[in-house]
């Protein structure tokens, strides 16, 4: 299955604690995937409403992990500039997607009427990566509860889908409960994936799909149901 990109996309788990060190390698290897020297790096922050500090903590493990330059390009602020926004995103060798809260990114994004702009950027020369929030963003959709306390109210909501999956991050302690909850709205044959803490999944333009760091646990719904899948492990390319 070929994609509509021209490069592989990176959906990091992200996480804290032991997730932090293979989170570091997999960016050094992600860089270097760029296939530039010092490669331009577009920061984009609308799931955590354009933090400082989170894009300051990023962006320094970004640039330890291997040369690069990673601008800051505001989107969620009031006073952001979309024009501006759209020419450094435009003018980038990579696109990175940041953590925070998916409804509230994807939401800031309609808003400003970026996403088909984004849609668009992967199209071209460019990697597209993201982290936490910001992988299930570049996925096809996620799930919000009108009401929290009732289950009965769960709704899918599109997301960019630059890369065609279903997946969630950093949720295994929860035993993947919201990537379950989308699957159960799905309709049978549907496929979702489980990043944990420090794992990351690679899909190649071609539709293929690695796990970085760690492995990678699979849904499918069949039969009105959800049910777990072989785990998706990493290849051992020494070998």
């Amino acid at each position: 299955m070929n994609l509509n990109i021209q490069k592989p996309i990176y959906l990091m788990g992200g996480g804290h604690g032991r997730g932090m060190r293979s989170t570091f390698c997999i960016l050094r290897s992600i860089i270097k995937d760029i296939g530039k020297v010092k490669p331009t790096i577009s920061y984009v922050g609308v799931a955590n409403g354009d933090n400082m500090v989170a894009y300051l903590m990023i962006s320094i493990m970004m640039k330890a992990a291997r040369k690069c330059h990673v601008k800051r390009v505001l989107i969620a602020s009031k006073k952001a500039d979309i024009g501006k926004a759209r020419e450094a995103l435009q003018s980038a060798d990579a696109i990175f997607m940041s953590g925070g809260d998916v409804d509230a990114g994807m939401k800031i994004l309609e808003e400003k009427n970026m996403v088909s702009f984004f849609r668009d950027l992967s199209k071209q020369d460019k990697l597209f990566f993201g982290v936490s929030a910001g992988s299930i963003m570049l996925a096809n959709e996620w799930v919000r509860w009108r009401d929290p306390h009732d289950d009965s109210t769960t709704e899918l909501f599109p997301c960019l889908s630059i890369v065609p999956v279903i997946c969630d991050t950093h949720a295994e302690a929860e035993d993947w409960e919201e990537l379950k909850a989308v699957l159960q709205l799905k309709e049978d044959g549907a496929f979702g994936y489980g990043i944990p803490s420090g794992s990351c999944l690679k899909i190649y333009p071609d539709g293929r799909a690695e796990a970085l760091g760690g492995v990678i646990t699979r849904y499918i719904r069949q039969s009105g149901q959800v049910e777990r899948q072989a785990n998706l492990l990493p290849i051992d390319h020494t070998k």
